[in-house]
């Protein structure tokens, strides 16, 4: 490359090119992703397990006046449904910052049997009457609030971090109208942050220990939030129109599967921040990538071949 793409150039296209375009391909590339990914979580259990979050991205408000978040702060939210089957995202939604999780939440169509993990701003007893009436198990954490009554106590395992396991019915006028089931209510002992960690959940045959496993598992959502901020920078946008920065994110997005693509063919067993750094060194060299990511210090670059063209002399 002689010079960089000109401003003007970069500007057009954040500005006529529609940013679906990318939200299509980012699921296309998902597909491909996902017959590459393991079949099966590292759960005993058969059921689809998924978790559900979203990450607030702020922006200036001055600078982005259509995402208006609060008074004096502009955000958008990245809503995302990760899929514990090699830990891709099933599902992106991108929303303004002062769209609701739970909003999100109840126009999502899961397949039943399957176990959504989430945390407690998903707490919404009319969501979680429809899932349960539609056989979509939930774990997360209770409300403080919550009034309930206690219609049994299960038996706690011995030498585990369960403190208690209750079934529950909801005493509050308007949660029983809105959630008439019967729940379940564990509470677990988190050893490491020294704290007691209150469990609601729809699923009454799996052991105590196993709803408190799933929940805790849901902090890989949290670890996809933090390599995608920190390894593809979502902080910091080349555009400030909403299509420019839609663009952007299902860019990141996108690169994201990609470099899970090549860490899950890969033999040498790359971490995923590695890997982006090793690629972002090596942008600009010739090499054969599929030998390269396998041996990444025993592949040499290639040497482009000369364009000179010889005068043949006799």
């Amino acid at each position: 490359m002689k010079q960089s793409p000109s401003k003007s150039t970069l500007s057009y296209a954040n500005q006529k090119r529609p940013w679906e375009m990318y939200r299509s391909l980012f699921y296309e590339t998902l597909g491909k992703c996902q017959d590459l990914a393991p079949t099966r979580h590292k759960f005993r259990f058969k059921n689809k397990l998924l978790s559900l979050d979203s990450s607030t991205i702020s922006l200036c408000l001055r600078l982005f006046p259509w995402a208006k978040f609060r008074r004096t702060k502009g955000a958008v939210k990245l809503h995302l449904l990760l899929d514990h089957d090699g830990y891709l995202p099933s599902f992106v939604h991108i929303t303004t910052g002062g769209t609701h999780d739970v909003t999100v939440a109840r126009n999502l169509n899961i397949a039943p049997e399957s176990i959504v993990a989430m945390d407690r701003a998903y707490n919404d007893y009319k969501l979680f009457c429809r899932w349960t009436e539609e056989h979509v198990h939930f774990v997360t954490r209770t409300k403080s609030n919550a009034a309930y009554r206690v219609v049994e106590t299960r038996a706690v395992p011995k030498k585990r971090n369960i403190i208690s396991d209750e079934d529950i019915e909801l005493t509050d006028k308007k949660s029983d109208e809105k959630c008439p089931h019967r729940l379940r209510k564990i509470v677990v002992f988190d050893k490491d942050n020294d704290r007691y960690i209150e469990l609601l959940t729809n699923h009454m045959t799996f052991g105590a220990t196993t709803i408190a496993a799933i929940y805790k598992d849901r902090w890989q959502i949290e670890l996809f939030y933090k390599a995608i901020k920190q390894n593809l920078r979502i902080k910091t946008f080349v555009g400030t129109s909403e299509n420019a920065l839609m663009i952007q994110i299902w860019t990141a997005l996108i690169a994201m599967l990609i470099t899970k693509f090549l860490q899950a063919k890969s033999k040498f067993g790359w971490s995923l921040s590695n890997l982006v750094a090793f690629l972002r060194w090596n942008l600009f060299t010739h090499r054969d990538l599929w030998a390269w990511i396998d041996q990444p210090y025993d592949v040499l670059p290639l040497e482009p071949m000369s364009v000179q063209l010889m005068l043949p002399f006799t």
